[in-house]
């Protein structure tokens, strides 16, 4: 023991003992990461004192703060507009398009018949999705309704869409029809909330099942998605006063068919995650930052781009003198006895006792650029978009800027993944369910066999490409990459432009048919031939 131990176990043996256990304890505790980044007494770990519950204590209970912070940087930010509208470009640019891909093999179909099938059924989803009939409210055809989905996906934490059944009419086959609300309206009913969670209204119950709603979201006993709760109009609205908000229950799954009736796109990051979190979430304070201190700066420039002069009196100076302005008393703009306009290239003299002072903020700074730009790296990283992305901004050299280019399309990808498989493929299949109940499409089996039913509706979705720094070197590593057979001549096309393959031989075949009946050489550019 050392000599605080032993005065300490002289006054109070007790005291001494419980001293001496708490050391052995504690060094029996300092091992692992408790040395590391689960330390308590490393001075630089000692006020780090993280905490976290529940996903829905940790998410839930915080949501609309950060809701409310993501659309205000994205309404009036640059930088907070910029990563999402960037990655809404590069995911979904002008929608993501079908191109239908069924198992023919085991629905027993040759190539030929196969790929008849499929340009037929691409041929009448298309006057499905290019119409805006299929939007529930009537405002946006199926691309446009990917756009307005995927943005409050990320503005939001989540999309969602409310799978509805209208009236076919003759110009327009299909009942199927898609109506997209806030996440907002995915909310706990105030009468069904628990006394607990009496500010938030998270949490509550179903009387009928007792079944837990958690922000919105019924779930069973299990913890499955089995309902959702929406209300009718926009909670906190101004404008919908003098409505009652009331709130109706939609079951996830129709009961005979096991359809989504509603469809979430979120991407989770926590296990057991009912409610997605906005995409800025983790960088909210860096934006904000960064666009009050960019506006600090330009409101110094702007300042500074003014000629500010006060005219300053010493101790000798005399009182009551008048000082003479160079803007005669006509011309005067200002007719304000405390304005003391300067004339243009004039040359005055101050009274005995005056001195001129000219306002110079010193702006704008010389590190604006590289400060901003060295933030927007750190915002970038959070959110899988290198800052040349992010800004806009390709001022390195083709190898540096190609690899950023890569990069961010890895996150890309992903995301169009992701969201083709929450929302494109399963409205795609209910739509193929309508066409072929309505005979519209001819499908054997469809409605006998979920495993016949698949092979019918397999589907790829096929967005924006990602570009070309270098169109040239692109196009000549494409061929060598078909060459090698380590890719084929439909995916580079894919890639290379988001064009198809087979549509182009067509073309082209139909091109040089005509070529060739005018009497021109297709090799030579349609230069005479002979």
């Amino acid at each position: 023991m050392n000599l605080i131990d032993r005065a300490i176990s002289f006054v109070s043996p007790v005291k001494g003992l419980q001293r001496q256990a708490a050391r052995r304890a504690l060094q029996i505790l300092n091992t692992g990461y408790s040395e590391s980044g689960a330390s308590t007494s490393k001075k630089s770990l000692k006020g780090w004192r993280a905490k976290s519950s529940s996903p829905q204590a940790d998410i839930d209970m915080n949501l609309d703060t950060l809701r409310q912070r993501s659309r205000d940087l994205f309404m009036g930010n640059a930088l907070g507009r910029s990563p999402i509208t960037t990655s809404r470009t590069n995911v979904i640019g002008a929608g993501l398009k079908l191109k239908s891909r069924i198992d023919y093999e085991l629905l027993g179909l040759s190539r030929d018949e196969a790929d008849k099938w499929e340009r037929n059924t691409e041929r009448e989803f298309a006057l499905w999705a290019e119409s805006k009939f299929c939007d529930a409210l009537g405002l946006n055809n199926f691309y446009e309704l990917q756009s307005l989905a995927f943005i409050s996906t990320l503005l939001n934490g989540d999309g969602w869409a409310i799978l509805k059944q209208g009236r076919a009419k003759q110009y327009f086959p299909y009942a199927l029809r898609i109506h997209l609300i806030e996440a907002d309206r995915v909310s706990t009913p105030t009468d069904l909330s628990n006394n607990y969670f009496t500010v938030n209204k998270i949490e509550g119950q179903n009387p009928d099942n007792k079944n837990k709603i958690i922000s919105g979201v019924e779930i069973n006993t299990s913890g499955k998605v089995v309902a959702y709760w929406i209300s009718n109009i926009y909670p906190g609205d101004p404008t919908n006063l003098t409505r009652q908000i009331k709130w109706r229950r939609i079951s996830a799954y129709g009961k005979r068919t096991g359809r989504p009736n509603v469809l979430q796109i979120m991407e989770p990051e926590r296990c057991e995650q009912y409610r997605g979190v906005p995409y800025l979430a983790p960088v909210l304070e860096s934006i904000k930052q960064i666009g009050r201190y960019t506006e600090a700066e330009l409101t110094a420039a702007v300042i500074t781009g003014f000629f500010t002069a006060f005219i300053k009196e010493g101790e000798t100076a005399i009182n009551g003198f008048p000082l003479k302005e160079a803007i005669s008393d006509e011309e005067k703009i200002d007719i304000d006895p405390s304005v003391f306009e300067l004339g243009s290239g004039t040359i005055n003299v101050l009274p005995p006792g005056y001195d001129v002072q000219v306002a110079d903020p010193k702006r704008p700074s010389s590190n604006f650029d590289a400060f901003v730009t060295a933030l927007a790296r750190h915002v970038g990283a959070a959110l899988e978009i290198p800052y040349e992305l992010l800004l806009k901004s390709f001022t390195k050299s083709y190898s540096a800027s190609r690899a950023a280019l890569l990069e961010a399309w890895k996150a890309f990808r992903m995301r169009r993944t992701w969201f083709a498989s929450d929302f494109c493929q399963p409205i795609y299949e209910l739509w193929l369910s309508e066409a072929v109940a309505r005979g519209r499409i001819n499908a054997p089996g469809f409605f006998n066999d979920p495993l016949i039913a698949k092979a019918w509706s397999r589907a790829e979705w096929h967005g924006p490409a990602p570009g070309q720094l270098d169109p040239v070197n692109e196009v000549r590593a494409a061929q060598m990459r078909v060459e090698g057979g380590f890719s084929t001549r439909e995916r580079e096309t894919i890639e290379l432009n988001g064009g198809d393959f087979d549509r182009n031989i067509e073309q082209l075949q139909r091109e040089n048919e005509l070529i060739t009946e005018a009497g021109l050489n297709p090799e030579r550019g349609g230069n005479q031939s002979g």
